[in-house]
């Protein structure tokens, strides 16, 4: 037991003692000093089975207390007997939701603008996502790994591919992949050999990745109903998210994938498959011409399905390199890549089942 609970000790010998039966000698020893500063209260008996033993420690310390000398090593400060126990914490989301929701609502406002307005200007949007998106990969490729990915010809096949999509669809952005693939091997030949192999497998990778999984977007717009195909990807996409982080924030306790993203839970997929699925009935049924309430079922389970793995894929991504986010360039949602993990994937998920639901036109 400590002091505060059972009292200071008076002396070897002697347990609550009224007065002091020996003092050490020393001129800054004052006896009654010490009984002002360390009143001894009265305390009843508690029944304790380790009294006994608390008691003899104390008697035998208790005089080396009052001395100046040092305490036993084995005496160690206590908690009090009760404590209150604390509130309970509420679950806190990862990010500021403030600054997210704003930017979201402003990245929103600007693609459904140009996606209504101007069909060009969107592919525009488009192809500047995936060149910063490119620009964020291959810099954390290069800080992380040392892999020097050549951004430049990146840059400009990745803008061809999706110009390319738009205007001849799926050949023009195959053609456009394949030239952007050669255009990385040459580009790396101006430099040391060195790291060759790594440097263009890393381009070649970031080239199929970002841009022409982004091309997909670009060969919905291309039919008639084109941005509400486009529109309806987005939607869908949001709403699995939104789907997986609510369910999951509010209902997650079992682990979806913990190697790779510990705050996924099972939960939160059942979540993104309900809500994407009630979302793709609705957009099929009102959005889409010719389109089917269950056919907007199957699209938003795949849907949910792919945003899934999109996302999955960059948490493995972004673990082998040791970050959290890919950029910084939006608040309270990271960089350009880190909104684009569950969109790129799905792109040509959708634009497929919408070819195989109503067709190309």
């Amino acid at each position: 037991m400590n002091d505060s609970s059972w009292g200071a000790p008076q002396g070897a010998g002697h347990w609550g003692a009224p007065e002091m039966q020996a003092a050490p000698a020393g001129p800054a020893y004052d006896v009654h000093d010490a009984q002002q500063t360390r009143p001894m209260p009265i305390v009843p008996d508690v029944p304790d089975a380790g009294r006994d033993a608390d008691d003899r420690d104390d008697r035998d310390q208790g005089a080396g207390r009052l001395s100046g000398g040092p305490l036993f090593r084995d005496e160690k400060p206590q908690e009090p007997m009760s404590t209150a126990p604390p509130p309970p914490q509420k679950k806190r989301a990862g990010r500021d939701l403030r600054a997210a929701i704003g930017v979201g609502v402003g990245l929103g406002a600007v693609i459904v603008a140009s996606l209504f307005i101007v069909k060009a200007v969107f592919v525009g949007v488009i192809a500047v996502a995936v060149v910063v998106g490119l620009w964020e990969l291959t810099s954390r490729l290069q800080e992380r790994k040392g892999i020097k990915a050549p951004l430049v010809p990146l840059a400009v096949g990745g803008a061809a591919m999706v110009v390319s999509g738009y205007a001849w669809g799926a050949e023009g952005a195959w053609v456009a992949m394949a030239l952007t693939a050669l255009a990385v091997l040459v580009w790396r030949m101006t430099q040391p050999p060195e790291d060759y192999l790594k440097d263009v497998t890393a381009g070649v990778f970031a080239a199929f990745y970002v841009p022409f999984l982004a091309t997909f977007v670009a060969m919905l717009l291309t039919a008639d109903d084109g941005p509400q195909r486009v529109l309806t990807f987005l939607l869908l996409t949001v709403v699995s998210d939104t789907g997986a982080y609510a369910v999951g924030w509010r209902f997650g306790k079992h682990k979806l994938a913990p190697r790779i993203s510990p705050g996924k839970t099972r939960e939160g997929l059942f979540g993104a498959v309900a809500f994407a699925m009630v979302a793709g009935a609705l957009c099929m049924q009102f959005l889409i011409d010719g389109g089917s309430w269950w056919q907007g079922l199957l699209l938003g389970l795949a849907v949910a399905v792919s945003a899934t793995l999109g996302d999955l894929g960059e948490s493995m991504i972004k673990r082998d390199l040791g970050i959290k986010d890919m950029g910084t360039l939006l608040p309270g949602h990271g960089g350009i890549m880190d909104r684009l993990d569950s969109l790129l994937p799905t792109a040509p998920v959708v634009w497929l089942l919408l070819v195989l639901f109503v067709g190309s036109g």
